[in-house]
């Protein structure tokens, strides 16, 4: 590994990061205390530091990609190269959904890393981790390719994982994931479980990185498609009852009316068996072809229906996700950004109303970001004029469902 390594490693950087929140004295925000001193609310503001890594990918720019959640909430971000030079760097987009960002540097004399062909991984194959894990340095694992197209962990909202046993640990996350010739081929981001490595890990496929780091350089945003269906996996009974010998795809589930979708000619029932002359085998696959599509492309989808192949051509369209303020709702929920999210069964969430930005009085009640509100006081809400109408009945106590990571709770805010 020794001779490849030395043409790669130095095209990973460590990254620190400094930044400010916003935290709220929780004495005096207790509303007991409250009701018997009248004194404004407590805000103090606490730096917070990070640590993790990133990938030169074009040197000559100086464009680093790394995770979302490394440089989240920062202010100064701090490259550190191989030799030990430092540089600010400047945020030149990030995506969240699927915890990619792309960060640049004026520099001289830079090595880029090259890009692999993260379809050509095979199960087995041998790989290396370059990072900096727990801040010790640049430090280089090693293992397998464990699994592909890992989906449904709740770690990211777009997910299609390479699982490897190469050791991942904090801070190692935004580095690279490389193969024997030394090519990039994932963007590590996650371990399975809390603390540190256990032999499972998590990568970002590299082919799934270059369409976003094409449109963050492009827009600084990652503007989503939308064709407006919910599929479902294909399970062996499913398969039974709609007849059909084939193993893998998804079924549609719901098509929305005047949709991209519709006006192609999908229907509910339709066995989606390949996007693009890509076949699909779950309904996170699907999700993740389509939403990396550009608005206006064109997508060719193979269905089965009544024993036939079909293919359709449709158009992808924009996404209708739109932000609603949480105060405008209610002053209880002030501080909260809220849209419409229609049913996920590949994420294994309901349709209902998603918390997609949080701070202030909505934290302070327990609400977090990517919370799914399912029913405000006992009543079942999957719009914003549902979830309207269930708050004007009682305005003064707001008791919410909510679904957070496959789990329920409820939240009482008074």
């Amino acid at each position: 590994l020794a001779p490849m390594l030395e043409r790669t490693t130095s095209a990973v950087v460590n990254i620190s990061t400094t930044g400010k929140v916003v935290v709220r004295d929780p004495f005096f925000n207790d509303p007991l205390f409250r009701r018997f001193f009248d004194v404004p609310r407590q805000r103090r503001e606490r730096r917070i530091s990070g640590l993790g890594s990133g990938v030169i990918f074009d040197a000559d720019d100086g464009y680093i990609v790394t995770n979302s959640h490394v440089i989240d909430k920062a202010e100064d971000i701090v490259v550190t190269l191989e030799n030990g030079q430092r540089f600010d760097a400047t945020v030149i987009g990030k995506d969240p959904g699927a915890d990619i960002a792309v960060i640049q540097v004026e520099a001289d004399n830079l090595t880029e890393i090259p890009l692999g062909d993260s379809d050509d991984l095979r199960q087995g194959d041998f790989v290396v981790a370059i990072g900096n894990p727990f801040g010790l340095g640049q430090t280089v694992t090693s293992g397998i390719v464990s699994a592909l197209g890992r989906s449904g962990l709740g770690i990211e909202s777009y997910e299609d994982f390479i699982q490897t046993d190469a050791s991942i640990n904090p801070g190692n996350s935004g580095g690279a994931l490389v193969n024997l010739r030394g090519e990039l081929i994932g963007i590590n981001t996650a371990i399975y479980g809390s603390g540190g490595n256990i032999g499972i890990g998590f990568a970002i496929p590299v082919n799934m990185a270059k369409q976003i780091t094409a449109q963050l350089l492009e827009h600084g945003e990652v503007r989503r498609g939308r064709l407006g269906f919910v599929v479902q996996d294909l399970t062996p009974e499913l398969a039974e009852a709609f007849g059909v010998a084939h193993k893998k795809g998804v079924v549609v589930a719901r098509v929305e009316a005047k949709s991209p979708a519709q006006k192609a000619g999908v229907r509910v029932g339709d066995i989606i068996v390949s996007v693009n002359g890509r076949e699909v085998e779950n309904s996170a696959q699907v999700r993740n072809e389509i939403g990396l599509l550009r608005v206006g492309a064109q997508v060719q989808i193979e269905v089965l229906r009544n024993g036939k192949t079909r293919t359709l051509t449709a158009s992808v369209g924009k996404q209708l996700k739109q932000t609603v303020s949480g105060k405008s709702l209610s002053d209880k929920l002030a501080g909260a950004k809220l849209s419409e999210a229609p049913e996920d069964p590949s994420r294994g969430t309901a349709a209902g109303i998603q918390v997609v930005k949080v701070e202030g009085r909505a934290a302070s009640a327990g609400i977090r970001k990517g919370d799914i509100i399912i029913s405000v006081n006992r009543k079942r809400v999957k719009t914003v004029s549902d979830m309207k109408a269930a708050i004007k009945k009682n305005p003064k106590t707001l008791l919410l469902n909510i679904q957070r990571q496959r789990q329920g709770l409820f939240i009482l805010i008074r």
